[in-house]
């Protein structure tokens, strides 16, 4: 490739690469040039637009009161980050924010101004995206407990009050924090995650609360925490059951006085963030075995959220599973159209050890292997069939973890031997009326043992 001769780059070919607007005046007002975007966002080529007053080409909102470059002139101040609305050549309205910086010759003298403008209107789109994503009517689930919980959620997001969300993995913790953010007054401010369980104690406290420059050995320059960040909005503290006891004094020290100090500085710095929190470990246990400090949790759970694991809540399943299979149909252009009644009997009874993340993921993977119209038993994860080391993990932590074992068993069994309750039986080393006893108990349906072996 042919090396790039710099001196063939004026400053034309470098403005006309930008994807910002770039506007400048003379000091009467009057266009002296556009870029490429500029006349793309405006409407008007740079040939139509030059010596036309500003106030004609440029018409936004702001001018109604006084025009920015102008004040930028009068002033000699910059502007920064103005959010306003403009009207382009053929009456179309959009959404801008826009800086103004005064132009000046070789000498230093000021002969205009000018005007970089970024359209605003593709990040308005994503962010009412981003809102329709986590609206109140998207947190899915007919389930009496899924109910009793969206029923606080409008109260909760009006709230300033901490919130402690607690639930298995993958049970929607974060869906749920950030619904409580986007539908409350904090939601045009940012929403900053911090994940407590991936760090370690020294990470945790610069990563929430910022370090000055010498603060410990590679500290070569300052940043800011989280903390600075989320300020004025929602700071979410994932998995907050795993941080350190050190972590939880400084943290508690917070949410006390709304004020910290950042590593390696003793001046104090106040945030206005509200602190929402989730965890799938039990909290209270971990307070009553003296790892997590009451005083914290109490502050956290002013309100407190228990979100049910999906084996708790059955009767939202074919909900979840048509949220799903809209949003893959969608994004691989498939039109799978419905669940087959013996893969939904599948679906229906198998135990999701990562709760709703799970059951996305068996979606996914059908819609893949799926080339007609409807999921069939042959497009689920054969893995759905086996205990898995994971799944005794997940079994230990619960409160009856035999009987999850136990119901595990059954279904192994039963998959293994066709239905037949004598051979079945005998491979458990029960009682064929034992084993009956037991599939009623543990509500496992036939359709679906039978259809997965076909």
């Amino acid at each position: 490739m042919k090396a790039l001769d710099t001196k063939q780059i004026d400053t034309e070919v470098i403005l006309d690469s930008l994807n910002d607007s770039v506007v400048t005046i003379g000091l009467d007002k009057k266009i002296k040039y556009l870029n490429k975007a500029a006349e793309r966002l405006l409407g008007y080529s740079k040939e139509e637009a030059k010596e036309m007053s500003c106030a004609q080409v440029v018409r936004c909102a702001a001018c109604d009161n006084e025009c920015l470059l102008e004040q930028t002139l009068s002033t000699s101040r910059n502007i920064h980050d103005y959010e306003t609305v403009l009207r382009n050549k053929n009456g179309k309205l959009v959404t801008i924010s826009t800086n103004t910086v005064l132009l000046k010759n070789k000498s230093g003298r000021v002969i205009g101004g000018v005007e970089i403008i970024r359209d605003r209107s593709q990040i308005e789109a994503l962010n009412e995206a981003l809102r329709g994503r986590y609206s109140f009517e998207n947190i899915i689930g007919k389930n009496h407990r899924m109910q009793s919980v969206c029923a606080l959620l409008p109260e909760m997001a009006r709230s300033e009050s901490s919130v402690l969300i607690e639930g298995e993995l993958g049970t929607g913790k974060e869906l749920l924090a950030h619904a409580i953010h986007e539908n409350g007054p904090r939601s045009e401010k940012p929403f900053v995650k911090v994940n407590c369980g991936g760090l370690t104690d020294a990470m945790l406290t610069c990563e929430l609360f910022g370090y000055v420059k010498g603060a410990f050995p590679g500290a070569v320059s300052s940043r800011v925490g989280r903390l600075d960040l989320a300020d004025g909005g929602t700071l979410f503290l994932d998995e907050v059951g795993y941080i350190s006891s050190a972590a939880q004094v400084k943290l508690l020290q917070f949410l006390k006085e709304k004020q910290f100090e950042r590593v390696g500085d003793h001046r104090k710095i106040r945030a206005n963030v509200r602190v929402l929190a989730a965890t799938h470990r039990d909290l209270n246990s971990a307070v009553e075995h003296g790892e997590f400090l009451r005083e914290l949790y109490d502050q956290l759970r002013t309100v407190s959220i228990v979100l049910p694991p999906l084996r708790e809540r059955r009767d939202d399943i074919p909900l979840l599973v048509q949220h799903f299979l809209k949003r893959f149909n969608t994004l691989m252009g498939k039109k799978i159209k419905s669940v087959a009644p013996a893969a939904m009997e599948i679906l229906l009874n198998y135990d999701y050890p990562e709760n709703i993340q799970r059951l996305e993921n068996i979606i996914e993977h059908a819609v893949v292997l799926c080339t007609g119209s409807t999921i069939l038993p042959s497009h689920l994860p054969k893995d759905m069939f086996y205990v898995k080391d994971d799944f005794i993990d997940l079994a230990i932590k619960q409160e009856d973890p035999f009987k999850i074992l136990e119901r595990q068993l059954v279904l192994k069994a039963l998959s293994q031997t066709d239905w037949n309750y004598r051979a079945a039986a005998e491979r458990l080393k029960i009682s064929r009326t034992t084993l009956w006893r037991k599939i009623k108990e543990f509500g496992i349906s036939y359709s679906w043992i039978k259809s997965s072996n076909g």
